[in-house]
């Protein structure tokens, strides 16, 4: 016989979890404008290393020079465009996301934009963004008297 001890907020539930259960994992990446042209939300992850930000993105479709990406002071933007579905077929499936994006986050870093690189491969854009000098990380040895 095993004892199950009781926690009272494990089984409370947020609203977005409620809502995420209620409409479905399937619905989140395409929403709709009021103009009825789809926007699709551009999946992201930020990471930093000792000398840059790095910051990754899947854009699979997308002519990389159709890719449009800006930065001013520490706001990064990144737009463009996956084509939308095959006109005059009738789709059995259809669960890829297209239509325009456009994401902007605040990297609240201070960094060399204009050594700033980006590259593409396999569908993915990486953005690789030096820190200021000031702001990298230093190793200060400490020193004994004898």
């Amino acid at each position: 016989m095993s004892a199950n001890r009781w926690e009272p907020f494990r089984d409370m539930i947020t609203l977005r979890e409620a809502m995420d259960r209620f409409i479905g994992e399937n619905y989140r990446p395409v929403g709709w404008r009021a103009t009825t042209m789809p926007i699709c939300q551009l999946p992201i992850d930020v990471y930093v290393t000792d000398e840059d930000v790095v910051i990754t993105a899947a854009v699979a479709g997308v002519d990389p020079e159709k890719v449009e990406i800006t930065l001013e002071g520490d706001t990064l933007t990144i737009k463009g465009e996956i084509t939308g579905p095959l006109e005059n077929v009738d789709y059995l499936l259809q669960e890829r996301a297209f239509g325009t994006f456009s994401r902007t986050l605040r990297l609240n870093i201070p960094v060399q934009a204009d050594k700033a690189e980006a590259s593409f491969d396999k569908g993915v854009l990486t953005l690789t963004i030096p820190k200021q000098e000031e702001v990298r990380t230093k190793t200060i040895k400490v020193s004994t008297k004898e």
